[in-house]
């Protein structure tokens, strides 16, 4: 097996149009998993840790007047927790609950999204947001993918065999973000089943993510339109007044709708729908409240 190792992106492009057979690693976290147990055996190793450009993030002028972070594909989850919190907290909470301490030094947005495993943490997140993946090939240059376009099957994205994740882009915080998972223990764990929800104040929306509960992360789109649909018609979003149980609860049946789970070791189908349910229901009431004391604490 080779081992190649590009100091630039401009090289990394380079060798990924050179040698397809070669498998890009960042932290090596998803992927020397599957070497050790030897179900891959790739002819070679593309390893992207040294590419400077890859382990860096920026703010700038997104579409509509907000502020957009461009996530480069190999900042480890652990600087995603101490330097963006504040402006992409549901992704900072689902970095949290990745792995160990060791595992978040190491491991990537960016190793997420090309393993693109229906139970990868950062995936929820990233479709809550509307998150865009930046891509790049020696021959046909840069492309955008929504993330909701992203994830193609089990295990596979709409990444081409000649390209490389550059970025994550991603809208700066307009309201509160919320992540949950549910896992056989506290740490260390593969999610068996996931959700995150964003409240979207600036333009009256309500984002979802689904994961580990289908062939691919997917949002819950009937859910969020209902959702902000009857916040609107209450007027809550202008008057913040309580969130009613009751509108909480369908909005986790909606989910839980979304979502096409299977049996496994880990959960059965069943189990999977009942949790999301719950997780949406929660996540929703967390992130109300918060949206509440943000207008008191302003005042």
């Amino acid at each position: 097996m080779d081992f190649l190792q590009p100091r630039s992106w401009a090289d990394a492009l380079a060798a990924r149009a050179e040698r397809p057979d070669a498998v890009p690693i960042a932290g090596g976290t998803d992927l020397m998993v599957d070497l050790n147990f030897d179900r891959r055996r790739p002819g070679a190793l593309l390893d992207l840790g040294r590419v400077a450009e890859l382990r860096e993030w920026s703010v700038g002028d997104g579409a509509g007047g907000g502020r957009t972070v461009r996530l480069g594909a190999g900042v480890p989850y652990a600087r995603i927790v101490d330097e963006l919190g504040d402006r992409l907290p549901g992704l900072a909470m689902a970095a949290r609950t990745v792995g160990s301490p060791q595992i978040r030094v190491r491991g990537t947005v960016g190793g997420n999204l090309g393993s693109a495993s229906p139970a990868g943490d950062a995936h929820p997140p990233l479709l809550a947001v509307g998150a865009v993946i930046e891509v790049e090939s020696a021959a046909r240059g840069a492309r955008r993918i929504p993330a909701a376009d992203f994830y193609t099957g089990v295990k596979r994205s709409a990444l081409a065999e000649d390209e490389l994740i550059a970025a994550v882009l991603l809208p700066e915080a307009a309201g509160p973000q919320q992540f949950c998972k549910v896992g056989t223990r506290n740490a260390m764990v593969i999610a068996v089943s996931a959700f995150a929800c964003a409240l979207h104040p600036d333009r009256k929306a309500v984002g979802t993510g689904i994961g580990s509960a289908a062939p691919t992360p997917r949002r819950a789109p009937e859910a969020e339109e209902f959702l902000a649909g009857e916040l609107d018609s209450a007027g809550l979003w202008d008057s913040r007044g309580e969130l009613p149980e009751t509108l909480a609860r369908a909005f986790g049946e909606r989910v839980a709708a979304a979502a096409s789970p299977i049996d496994d070791v880990r959960g059965s189908a069943a189990y999977r729908r009942h949790s999301l349910s719950v997780m949406a229901r929660r996540s929703v009431l967390w992130a109300w409240t918060q949206y509440q004391h943000d207008l008191r604490k302003a005042a």
